[in-house]
């Protein structure tokens, strides 16, 4: 929301050599993280920029959040709480990537747009945000504000209502790239300090998504909607992936070794020798992620939501779980504590040949190696000593252009003796 509480248009960025009051801020980021638990992750996960050159307090797409040192000495701390929470949820929402998109489909351009962009992404937010200790501030945009109906959502407000009297009280409003992709003057940019990367980005939606849906009935109708959506709940094809894990995990030989701590039954048929028995441990999975030029940010998201998902199949064991990440060289094998602590690091060609060398090194050697890729690799030559799925991201065979330098050329399909699944294909897998 990020504007005076006053709701009339606000002044020029406040001048005066005042520091910014931290103590304040934090104690109002505190109290929005008591009466928001399931934010708490987003709020803690801002930095703190200090900006004489904000109106108010702002984001950008990169998690940093500029504050204007006059607007907190001026604003009580439970109003405080309500715009830490207001830009947050500009973040959570993804309003600056929508608002990319948007832009590109409808033609929108020009700071006005983008100003109707963020008074839209406002009424999403603002229709349910507040209330239940979290105090409205006076002059927040709300549907009602402009005759529009609840529970909408950015895309469909934009269609409802153009610049106008009904808005001009507004024009002030500024809650930074973050709310509408449009970079500003004061952002840091990309290569800027303390900005989180795409991965840690998505790590922090999962989990707040995580504490949303831990706990029906806390958050809003906005929140459970939204966390429906970001939480990615069962599909068919996940469905899928799930099952042909636990099937590979299940297999014969998968997970079995022999020991001497319970000798074989055998032994009696074979006096003064003492003979191993066959014992079942839990099986070890290595995840090989493409992290090649070719695969997506938001799909390199999703293969961590992948690596949850496949943890979770495995009995919810986290420390059976590595992950390597490959594009033409194989990365550092990867524990499994957090997901989002998994490093994807990449860009190149793809070769996941060398992935498969790296996992099949692992200690303790994997039962079970999952292959998240576009497909655009070659493939090992030998069936590897270990049970292997293949989860593909889809590539719609119409807007594919494998190689600029010869059309005619299509990748091999992976292997006979790997499990494939089409991620995010309804029944697909062989």
């Amino acid at each position: 929301m990020s504007g005076d509480p006053s709701g009339t248009p606000h002044p020029a960025p406040d001048p005066s050599p005042r520091p910014l009051d931290r103590e304040k801020l934090f104690a109002a980021r505190l109290h929005a993280a008591r009466v928001r638990p399931y934010l708490a992750t987003a709020l803690f996960a801002l930095h703190v920029v200090e900006s004489w050159r904000v109106p108010t307090m702002a984001v950008d797409r990169h998690w940093r959040c500029y504050v204007s040192p006059g607007f907190v000495a001026r604003t009580p701390v439970e109003e405080l709480a309500g715009v830490w929470v207001h830009e947050v949820s500009h973040l959570l929402r993804d309003h600056h990537g929508r608002g990319d998109r948007v832009a590109r489909e409808r033609g929108l351009t020009g700071p006005g747009e983008r100003l109707r962009m963020n008074i839209a992404a406002d009424c999403e937010i603002n229709d349910d945000v507040y209330g239940d200790g979290l105090a409205r501030p006076d002059g927040a945009v709300e549907p009602a504000t402009l005759h529009l109906p609840e529970g909408e959502l950015m895309e469909d407000y934009l269609r409802q209502f153009r610049l106008g009297p009904r808005t001009q009280d507004f024009a002030w409003l500024d809650c930074g790239s973050g709310a509408d992709g449009l970079e500003r003057e004061w952002d840091l940019g990309a290569d800027g300090a303390h900005g989180l990367s795409a991965q840690e980005r998505d790590a922090v939606r999962f989990r707040v998504a995580q504490g949303i849906t831990g706990r029906p009935g806390s958050a809003s109708r906005g929140w459970q909607r939204w966390a429906e959506e970001a939480f990615h709940p069962p599909q068919p094809w996940r469905e899928l992936l799930g099952a042909a894990v636990r099937s590979a995990a299940g297999g014969p030989g998968a997970g079995e070794d022999y020991t001497y701590g319970r000798p074989s039954r055998r032994s009696a048929s074979v006096p003064g020798a003492v003979l191993p028995s066959l014992r079942r441990r839990p099986p070890h999975v290595c995840v090989v992620i493409d992290t090649s030029g070719s695969v997506s940010d938001a799909e390199l998201g999703s293969a961590l939501l992948e690596v949850a998902a496949i943890s979770r199949a495995v009995g919810g064991r986290r420390d059976l779980v590595s992950v390597v990440p490959c594009d033409a060289a194989a990365r550092d094998v990867h524990r499994v504590c957090r997901a989002e602590g998994i490093l994807l690091v990449g860009g190149g060609g793809t070769d996941l040949r060398a992935g498969f060398a790296r996992a099949l090194r692992a200690q303790p050697r994997p039962d079970v190696v999952v292959v998240l890729t576009d497909g655009q690799t070659p493939w090992p030559s030998t069936r590897p000593p270990c049970r292997t799925v293949v989860g593909l991201f889809p590539r719609p065979r119409a807007a594919r252009s494998w190689d600029e330098d010869d059309p005619e050329y299509v990748p091999d399909a992976p292997p006979a003796w790997a499990r494939v699944v089409e991620i995010g294909a309804v029944g697909a897998g062989r």
